[in-house]
């Protein structure tokens, strides 16, 4: 049987930030070497290595088959970003060289990884002092290696299984070093780099936090574009006012100009890049408050009010889904429902949210099942009188690169109360050993 549970609950705010986290278990599920990650085109590999024992074994080079495959912590980084990435031989090609049994944890795996594609290069990898024991000419057992890149091209890049060395410390220090037949190995993983995040370092400044209606504010910008027309406007609430006038920045990317502010409702000022609102682009809203000066009729009381902007966050009604089981054998879709997810944005402002997902591998005792073999199908509903409304995200697989859930757009005036949830599917291989696996799908409002 296959299910989502949470072994240990975890919940992390801030400011308009949430991410929350469910622990994925269960009984019939992926064997290990038969993932296959559709976002990330992830796939274990095999490919022909010419092996190298030790001189004191004494036995002629090996010409075998490795099979391993490539994961990745971050499938669609950014230029600039570091990967981390893990080689894991399944199958090595060579084994014990000796007659004499080795002990556990005496093995130290090192290789390479090959970048192609956009990217090109190597990356070393290593692994850790660890394995069962080995007998004498006995294969030698599955291992792991990690290293990391930083990437510094976006695009389509490649990466493939390299050579890699088997050292053993045990009354001797022997070398098994295996190289690839005929470079490169095949392909194991594809990522997609996007280019590089350019921080939006945008400030303005008013000369004066309040004034009369009709009163002219001083607004002082930096780091806009240098020579970029720039439109600065009354903000009430969420809403733009009629109150705006355009500046332009000078060649140091600075301005100064006048905006006249009339609407008594008026509660910040922005200044902006283009068109149109783009926190990208954008600064502000910096406060300011028009002051009521309207005479009060006589025999009359002036009453004021004011609404506080909130927070952005979200709960879910439980940290424990029990996906339906599977037969060996016959595998099949293990399916259940995602425990429903309530949003509630209450900051008043124009930005809209993102609720996305993304799931480890499912880890058992006889293997591990792929992230991208758990898909879902997004739905989210709208609360009634919510200025937005939520849009559910695409089905498909959720993966390592993760996937979105469901969010709502930018606009003039946002907010209000959601709920999303999702169909949830685990498929599962006919000859997958029994036996419980987990993983932890993660959501991420934000």
């Amino acid at each position: 049987m296959a299910s989502l549970r949470s072994s240990t609950r975890r919940r992390r705010w801030a400011a308009t930030l949430g991410v929350t986290a469910l622990a994925v278990s269960g009984a019939t599920v992926l064997a290990p070497g038969a993932q296959a990650q559709a976002q990330a085109a992830m796939a274990a590999v095999s490919f022909p290595t010419h092996c190298v024992p030790p001189p004191i074994a004494g036995i002629p080079p090996i010409d075998g088959t490795t099979t391993a495959e490539i994961t990745v912590d971050n499938a669609t980084p950014k230029v600039g970003d570091t990967v981390t990435v893990t080689y894991k031989v399944t199958s090595p090609a060579a084994g014990n060289p000796v007659d004499i049994a080795l002990p556990a944890d005496i093995m130290t795996p090192t290789g390479k990884a090959t970048l192609g594609g956009a990217q090109t290069g190597s990356i070393n990898v290593t692994g850790p002092k660890s394995n069962p024991p080995v007998a004498g000419k006995a294969p030698f057992p599955p291992f792991s290696m990690t290293g990391t890149f930083t990437v510094t091209a976006a695009g389509s890049i490649t990466l493939s299984p390299g050579d890699y060395n088997i050292h053993t410390s045990y009354i001797m220090e022997l070398d098994t070093p295996c190289t690839v037949t005929n470079p490169p190995a095949p392909v194991s993983l594809t990522i997609v780099a996007g280019p590089q995040t350019v921080p939006n370092d945008r400030a303005i400044q008013l000369g004066t936090a309040s004034g009369n209606p009709g009163d002219a504010v001083t607004v002082t910008g930096s780091k806009f574009t240098p020579g970029a027309t720039v439109t600065l406007a009354g903000r009430s609430g969420a809403a733009e006012t009629a109150d705006k006038t355009t500046v332009t920045a000078d060649s140091n990317g600075s301005f100064s100009g006048q905006l006249t502010v009339s609407t008594l409702g008026t509660t910040g000022i922005v200044a902006y890049e283009g068109g149109a609102w783009d926190s990208s682009k954008g600064a502000g809203p910096a406060a300011y408050t028009v002051i009521d000066n309207t005479p009060i009729p006589a025999n009359s009381q002036k009453i004021g009010a004011s609404v506080a902007a909130g927070t952005l966050s979200m709960t879910q009604a439980g940290d424990s889904v029990q996906l339906t089981s599977v037969d060996y054998g016959q595998g099949g879709n293990a399916t259940g429902d995602l425990n429903a997810v309530t949003v509630k944005d209450f900051r008043g402002g124009p930005a809209g949210w993102s609720l996305t997902g993304k799931v480890t591998d499912f880890t058992g005792p006889a293997g591990t099942i792929g992230a991208g073999r758990l898909s879902w199908t997004p739905s989210c509903t709208t609360k009634s009188g919510s200025p937005s409304t939520c849009v559910p995200g695409s089905g498909g697989a959720v993966g390592l690169a993760g996937a979105t859930l469901a969010s709502t757009p930018n606009g003039a005036a946002t907010g209000g109360e959601f709920t999303a949830g999702a169909k949830l599917s685990l498929n599962v291989p006919a000859f997958t050993a029994p036996g419980d696996y987990s993983g932890v799908l993660t959501l991420t409002l934000s």
